[in-house]
């Protein structure tokens, strides 16, 4: 199994790109949302991947997190929901959009994504609301981005570059997890407290984790 390509990016295509690793060159299929994430060609770039094995295909989609590719997988679960459904669902929402969409049963948002219908996203809904907050809550753990091993296309090692910042992703990610788990810790359910954090998320995309826990209590206290 190949789980992540590290080396060159050599070409990108409408949907795909060709990765080159140590002289070997990988077609690696993406959305939209990370092929606008990808350098310019010749620049060192990594995904994390998922190899899609058939009688008579072999196919690797490519993801920047860790997160991207465990919702890729889950998606793929559900019946009628094929690789190429997978990544237009990620490619419109991403992963934090998917979860919070599915946390908060929004049919509406997940059909946006192209070829996906109303059946589908229902279904799709229906078969993962209840594991979309065990995904939620293992963000901070895995939405850090995929880094480039630059000594794979210098001949000689590259100096260490200072820790990149977390980007925005990661952050909310992590804001969105960690207000999970304390809401879990107060002794809320998970598909409760999910639901709660992912109603406040859509509302205040800025949220920091206390921010988060303050709103969604609010949203939990009984009326």
């Amino acid at each position: 199994m190949i789980g992540k390509l590290s080396g060159r990016l050599d070409w990108r295509g409408a949907d795909q790109v060709l990765i080159d690793v140590r002289g070997v060159g990988y077609i690696v299929h993406v959305n939209d949302r990370t092929l606008s994430q990808m350098p310019a060609i010749g620049d060192p770039v990594a995904l994390y991947t998922d190899l899609l094995v058939r009688e008579d295909l072999l196919q690797l989609f490519g993801f920047p997190t860790l997160l991207d590719k465990e919702w890729h997988k889950l998606l793929t679960t559900v019946q009628g929901v094929g690789a190429k459904a997978s990544m237009s669902i990620l490619g419109a929402l991403g992963a934090e959009g998917t979860a919070r969409a599915i946390a908060l049963g929004d049919a509406r948002a997940i059909q946006s994504a192209n070829g996906v219908g109303p059946k589908l996203a229902q279904r799709i809904i229906l078969e993962l609301k209840a594991k979309a907050p065990g995904l939620m809550a293992a963000g901070v753990s895995l939405s850090a981005t995929a880094e480039a091993d630059d000594t794979v296309i210098e001949a000689a090692p590259a100096p260490r570059r200072p820790a990149a910042p977390p980007s925005a992703q990661t952050s909310r990610a992590g804001f969105t997890a960690d207000a999970l788990s304390a809401l879990m810790n107060l002794g809320y359910g998970q598909g409760d407290a999910a639901s709660a954090v992912a109603t406040v998320s859509a509302e205040q995309p800025e949220a920091n984790t206390p921010t988060l826990i303050r709103a969604a209590l609010k949203l939990l206290a009984p009326k």
